[in-house]
Formats: structure tokens, sequence, C-alpha cells
């Protein structure tokens, strides 16, 4: 409805009210708080997701090399059982020609230490990896000392023992002693650490 003022006047305008600042500070300032504490629990919120991502990559790369450790440990372990068994057999090869070797050179050193034995004779000669086992006979029982002595003074053989000494009772017509001697070879024989025989001086004319 539309009124008209007849009489001319002004009419006076109603007085607006103060606003009251002092009730919305506290409202302001708690907004302003809540505000900065979201902000807060923000940046420790993703400053914690940066550090369990840094902490998961690095548990995911301390499992990596966890299962590198172990299959290079079971390579070594299997290195190592193969190292055990080639040098078994390296040992075994080195040993087979040792004794392949050392046989002729065996054989010629006791044919050679019976030889200058006086009335001795070696009737069965046995070897098990490096005892020698002998049998023979002789005329006396010096002989076979003599024999003994010769062995270890040969160099080649070491802790050369007299396993049994008897009169042979079958032969009758002539005085004869059985013996059986054990030997070992010695690992580096003194004959062939010897040194070479020098050349005699020249006589002087």
């Amino acid at each position: 409805m539309i009124r008209i003022n007849l009489l001319g006047q002004i009419r006076p305008r109603s007085a607006r009210r103060p606003v009251d600042t002092g009730a919305a500070l506290p409202l302001l300032f708690i907004g302003a708080g809540v505000v900065l504490a979201c902000l807060v629990l923000l940046y420790m919120y993703s400053q914690y997701k940066s550090q369990l991502t840094a902490e998961q990559a690095k548990i995911q790369s301390l499992r990596a090399q966890k299962t590198q450790l172990e299959q290079t440990k079971a390579q070594v372990e299997a290195f190592e059982k193969q190292k055990v068994v080639l040098q078994q057999r390296v040992s075994t090869i080195e040993q087979l020609q040792r004794d392949r070797t050392g046989s002729q050179e065996l054989l010629d050193e006791v044919a050679d230490t019976v030889s200058r034995t006086e009335n001795l004779w070696l009737t069965t000669l046995t070897r098990k990896g490096a005892t020698l086992s002998m049998e023979g006979s002789s005329a006396s029982i010096n002989a076979v000392a003599n024999f003994i002595t010769a062995m270890k003074r040969s160099g080649y053989f070491q802790k050369v023992e007299i396993k049994e000494s008897k009169q042979d009772d079958h032969n009758t017509a002539v005085q004869t002693f059985l013996f059986q001697i054990s030997a070992e070879i010695a690992p580096t024989p003194a004959a062939q650490t010897k040194p070479a025989n020098l050349p005699a001086p020249a006589k002087k004319g």
C-alpha cells in the first residue's frame, strides 16, 4: 500500500543500532585457531605420510637386499661344496701321481738295498699307501739287522721295524731265517735332497 505525506514534513529516519564487535572477537580468534590447527595437522600429516612412504620404500629395499644376500649365500655354500669335492679329487689325483712316479724309484731303492746286504733275499713286497710289508729269508740274524740299518740310512724309509724273525724249520740242510719287516715311505726322501756329487779336484801337475 502506497502512503502519501500530505503535511510536507520530512519523516525522521530511524537510528541504526551500533554493532557490538566485542562479542565477535572471541569467535574470530577461535575460528583462526581452528584454521591454524587444521593447517598444522595437515602439515604434520603430510610429513608423517612422507616419512611413512620413505620407510616403506626402505623396508622394500632391505627385503630385496635380504633376498639377494640369501641367494648369494646359497651360491657360496654350493661353491664351497664343489670346492671340497674338487680338492678331494685333486688330492686323490696327486696321490696317484706320486704313487705312480715313485713306484719304480722305490723298487730300485729296495733292490739296491737288498743287493748291498749279503745273504739276504726278499720273497714278497707289498705296498699299502705309504706302508711297505716285506717278507724274506737270510742266512743269519745279522744279515736282517744289516738290511734294516741300510734301509734307515737310505733316507727313503722311516719307522723300519721287524715284525717276526724265526728259523726255517722246513729247510734242515742249511740254516735259514725267515723274517717279516714293515717300513713307512718317507714323505721327502733324504736321498733326493742330498747335493749332487761334486767333481773331483784336478790334480796339480
